[in-house]
């Protein structure tokens, strides 16, 4: 398949990983990109994802929001000033930490990439991370003996508490 092609058709899905009042971690539904791709957003999709998780195992205001996971279909993308955004405005709703028995945990969020095109077997080649309030977007993928790589992917510089400007990595 064309790059062209699995561009048209590819979907953007999200979803929250959530700390439960009984300290396991779950993964909320995935939500489908409903949004049209903006018009000045070249080569992004878009997700909106709810606020809030809805566990009716759980009242509402007991679930702690923890990562912002979502896929970036076509090719294997930075996260871009919109994910980052996505954080700041989250942070906002949620706080900026999480404690967790593991200790404190900040509100983050992930983009999963793959660097095949064919429709099938899909495969997740790495993902890129950003976590609220630190200066480092990391890129992790396996080297060639399959162990999982950090490798620096963009620079997040602070001007406050909700103003950035990101710059990748070259």
């Amino acid at each position: 398949m064309s790059f062209n092609t699995r561009w048209r058709v590819s979907t953007e899905y999200c979803a929250w990983l959530y700390y439960t009042p009984d300290s396991n971690y779950e993964l909320s539904r995935l939500v489908e990109s409903t949004n049209p791709t903006p018009p000045d957003a070249q080569n992004e999709r878009g997700c909106t994802l709810p606020a809030f998780v809805d566990d009716q195992r759980y009242p509402a205001n007991s679930l702690k929001h923890l990562y912002i996971l979502h896929n970036h279909p076509g090719t294997p993308t930075n996260i871009s000033e919109r994910d980052i955004t996505a954080v700041v405005t989250a942070a906002k709703i949620h706080g900026e930490f999480v404690e967790t028995k593991e200790g404190k945990i900040p509100i983050s969020i992930v983009a999963f990439f793959s660097r095949h095109y064919d429709p099938s077997p899909t495969a997740c080649d790495g993902f890129y991370e950003y976590s609220k309030g630190s200066s480092e977007v990391v890129k992790w993928a396996p080297d060639q003996q399959g162990q999982w790589r950090r490798e620096k992917a963009g620079t997040v510089i602070w001007e406050n508490k909700t103003d950035f400007r990101f710059v990748p990595a070259r």
